[in-house]
């Protein structure tokens, strides 16, 4: 790939960054982003197998009486599964955005690059050998997963001649997610436990519980709220090594400390959703498209508009074909796979 030339003066690149970012978009963005959600969201808690009025729904929120039935299911299994699908779409963003942001690379993805895969390889083993396990035991080994994944798969891109090109780190990530993939499909073989793998494999946020919720609620804030404080170094980092190091960025310790954010927040995600791929790949790069390429900007947008595609899209897989819910990992895909294939023929041309 050709290697773009890097400015001489730091402070030209930085003065660069200010004028490609955009404020005034991602306020908007920021502003009718968050209203969109409330609305998506609250459509999302009264449409279902038996639609609710909203008014009921407004009522079983600040007003519960545990004798209505329509109040029992807002309560019980609407409001946890759409927040689930609300702090899954924000994870799986900014997690997909730091990555691209660290690496400079425009096809990394949490999906593409191993860690879903090592974190549902994690989740198998764990149905296998510990089916009691609680959720806080099984969201610690999909982080666990999730690490191994992502570090098997930078080890092999980093060891290849000419370093890590954004098309090793591709390849080294399908080959890794497809040997993890296989782990899973033979341990779910042998101990016969696929229809307890089937839904992590399909992806959807039903059955999710307010326990759930509860445990990775603080993990994915505090993850959040770091990304945000990081974003300024990882703008830096975007730019080039040479740069943010004659910035002051110390940038061994940015990456220790964007990767330990990542597998929080992915490792959260998948140990809720399953293992949904592209969110991280396309909501950065629209993100980027709207906002410009300040990651103050692009972080925040980002955690908005992946919320809104998973809420959308776990409402589209129970609108589709009622009762019966279509995983959302296959309606993500329909996306995402055009959205690869376009970068993946963008980034061949510019070899």
């Amino acid at each position: 790939m050709k290697s773009s030339a890097v400015p001489e003066d730091p402070q030209k690149a930085v003065k660069k960054v200010k004028v490609r970012s955009r404020p005034w978009a991602a306020s908007l963005i920021l502003i009718g982003g968050v209203i969109a959600l409330v609305l998506a969201m609250a459509a999302a808690v009264a449409i279902g197998a038996k639609d609710i009025a909203l008014q009921d729904v407004w009522n079983a929120i600040f007003h519960f009486n545990p004798e209505m039935t329509e109040h029992q299911i807002i309560r019980e299994l609407r409001l946890p599964r759409v927040i689930g699908a609300a702090i899954v779409g924000a994870s799986f963003a900014v997690a997909g955005a730091i990555m691209q942001g660290m690496t400079r690379n425009p096809l990394a993805d949490t999906g593409l690059l191993g860690l879903n895969a090592g974190a549902s390889f994690a989740l198998a083993l764990c149905f296998a050998f510990a089916p009691g396990l609680s959720f806080l035991g099984l969201m610690l080994y999909a982080f666990l997963g999730a690490g191994a994944g992502v570090g098997i798969v930078y080890g092999i891109g980093s060891r290849s001649k000419g370093g890590l090109t954004p098309i090793r780190l591709v390849l080294a990530g399908a080959a890794v997610s497809a040997l993890f993939t296989a782990l899973s499909e033979g341990v779910a073989l042998y101990f016969k436990i696929g229809q307890d793998l089937a839904f992590w494999y399909a992806g959807g946020v039903a059955g999710t519980q307010w326990i759930q919720i509860e445990i990775i609620l603080p993990a994915v804030v505090i993850a959040l709220l770091a990304s945000f404080g990081l974003s300024r170094s990882i703008t830096l980092l975007s730019l080039g090594d040479d740069i943010a190091t004659g910035l002051g960025q110390r940038t061994g310790l940015i990456r220790l400390f964007g990767v330990l954010i990542v597998l929080v927040l992915a490792g959260t995600a998948v140990s809720i959703v399953g293992s949904v791929g592209f969110v991280g790949l396309i909501i950065p790069h629209l993100t980027r498209k709207l906002v410009g390429v300040d990651y103050r900007w692009i972080i925040p947008c980002s955690a908005v508009l992946g919320s809104l595609l998973i809420v959308f899209a776990d409402l589209a897989a129970r609108m589709i074909n009622p009762p019966q819910e279509t995983p959302i990992g296959a309606l993500v895909a329909l996306i995402g796979v055009p959205f690869f294939l376009y970068l993946a023929v963008k980034e061949r041309r510019s070899l």
